[in-house]
């Protein structure tokens, strides 16, 4: 952020807008005061909803020499944050003789904003070189940055400067602090934080119960939102509900989904793509395909999001023929379909036999949809392949793609299986090699490779595989499965 190497964005505005010259007689304040006119530029400032509209506005406030109020400079960064201009607000911000508070807090949640967490906690620590000190939007927009990045050790010396701040009982800065201890899948510190709030609003309680629920504390999760209900402290907003949903349909737990659904009924929020999204993959998980149908198709304009969630959850159940559909429905509304939406796709057309389908769609990801296929994908066609018996296409497709980690396991964990399935042996030795050099899911790998020896008649080889998991301590944990019952899961 050296301004030596920077282009000053106040001479290059001028520059620009030069020709807009007015009469000598008409070269007067557009108001009778200073006060007026730069209140009426940073009206403009706020429904400026193009870069032509910003720039015209930013060379007047320096016509009528504002460049250097911090007031309208502050207004500026926010305009072109708004319409992602990032560079530009940058550069004023660096032009600035003096920033304050609001300065350093708007550049630091637009690099939040547009994805560039690590760049808005190198700002901060600029800021901590000066004389500014920040406040609970500060603290709470970096907190987000931790939160995104999942860095709890950031996270933790922010909470200890907000505690030296003053701030440990500040509504935005605590419901923040949940947030990012629950991302960081510490519940007990978020519950600790939450506990300590005097005063909490539906943001708190949402952090708070989306905590429990991405913590697979789904039970919990459900309990709070009751308790929030019968509280008397306001009205759940769709992310409370959203997140309630969620919660249901990671418990499989179709009742109180249903009287989730009835609270977003009562108060409005049915039309919400989010919401209803929510709703229609947990029917889907719940069992209720055609109750996902029903909300789905109540809504006015769906998105891509509700589209994928149905498609999704039709292939669940493999009904393959009803998500492709619906993926034919998208593109005649040129809807455009994203990497999950492709998922949903691949995974219906692996559930149903659709072969030659499912790999015309993967060959048309990125030179028709403009969606690059990653290793999800691959997953999805190499099962594809292998249910059909077209084994040695699946390990062809698995030796092309290059992935790491869980992917990599996931990706030859399939091969591993369908070559299990059709007692191909040695494709079944490769691919378990491979998931034991990812060093991920090894005792899947070990399971399925005695089970192929056994399914081949090779006991010798089963027996000393099993032998060798005993030595190395190899256990794979028991398979499990839920039902509700009296609305008990």
């Amino acid at each position: 952020m050296n301004r030596a190497f920077k282009p000053n964005l106040v001479n290059s505005v001028t520059t620009s807008c030069s020709s807009f010259s007015l009469p000598r007689q008409h070269k007067l304040p557009l108001f009778h005061s200073h006060t007026n006119t730069k209140a009426h530029f940073v009206a403009k400032l706020q429904t400026c909803k193009d870069l032509a509209s910003a720039t015209s506005t930013h060379s007047n406030i320096v016509k009528f020499g504002f460049s250097n109020d911090t007031f309208s400079t502050n207004h500026l960064i926010n305009c072109y944050l708004r319409l992602f201009r990032i560079d530009n607000a940058q550069k004023l911000f660096d032009e600035m003789p003096q920033r304050n508070v609001v300065s350093w807090t708007s550049l630091i949640a637009g690099y939040v904003d547009l994805g560039q967490p690590n760049m808005a906690l190198c700002l901060f620590r600029q800021m901590q070189g000066t004389f500014v000190l920040p406040n609970e939007f500060t603290f709470a927009t970096l907190i987000n940055a931790c939160s995104i990045l999942v860095n709890l050790e950031i996270g933790r010396r922010l909470h200890a400067l907000v505690e030296v701040s003053g701030l440990q009982s500040n509504l935005v800065a605590c419901s923040s602090l949940v947030d990012m201890y629950g991302k960081c899948n510490h519940v007990v510190e978020a519950r600790l934080i939450f506990d300590s709030m005097c005063t909490r609003n539906v943001v708190s309680w949402t952090s708070m119960i989306t905590t429990y629920s991405q913590n697979a504390q789904g039970h919990t999760a459900l309990q709070l939102f009751k308790e929030f209900n019968h509280s008397g402290l306001g009205r759940p907003n769709h992310f409370m509900l959203s997140s309630a949903i969620n919660t249901c349909a990671s418990l499989g737990s179709l009742g109180d989904g249903k009287i989730t659904h009835g609270v977003v009924i009562r108060l409005g929020h049915d039309a919400s793509d989010v919401i209803a999204s929510a709703l229609v993959d947990m029917y889907a998980k719940c069992g209720c395909v055609n109750y996902s149908a029903k909300v789905f198709r109540r809504i006015p304009i769906p998105s891509v999001i509700p589209y994928t969630s149905m498609i999704v959850g039709a292939a669940k159940y493999g009904l393959g023929t009803l998500s492709l559909q619906l993926f034919q429905e998208m593109v005649v509304r040129r809807i455009k379909p994203n990497d999950v939406t492709f998922v949903g796709v691949l995974h219906a057309c692996s559930h149903s036999g659709l072969v030659d389908t499912g790999l015309e769609l993967l060959n048309s990801m990125n030179g028709k949809y403009g969606v690059i296929p990653d290793a999800k994908h691959y997953n999805c066609v190499a099962d594809m392949l292998g249910r059909v018996g077209r084994i040695e296409e699946a390990y062809e497709l698995a030796k092309s793609v290059e992935v790491e980690g869980d992917a990599c396991a996931m990706l030859w964990g399939t091969i591993l299986s369908a070559s299990r399935l059709y007692g191909r042996l040695d494709i079944a030795l490769q691919a378990s090699n491979r998931i034991l050099e990812s060093n991920q899911e090894v005792a899947g790998a070990y399971v399925t490779l005695v089970n192929a020896y056994a399914l081949a008649g090779d006991w010798e080889n089963a027996h000393n595989l099993r032998s060798e998991m005993k030595h190395t301590g190899v256990y794979k944990e028991p398979g499990s499965s839920w039902i509700e019952v009296k609305e008990s899961t």
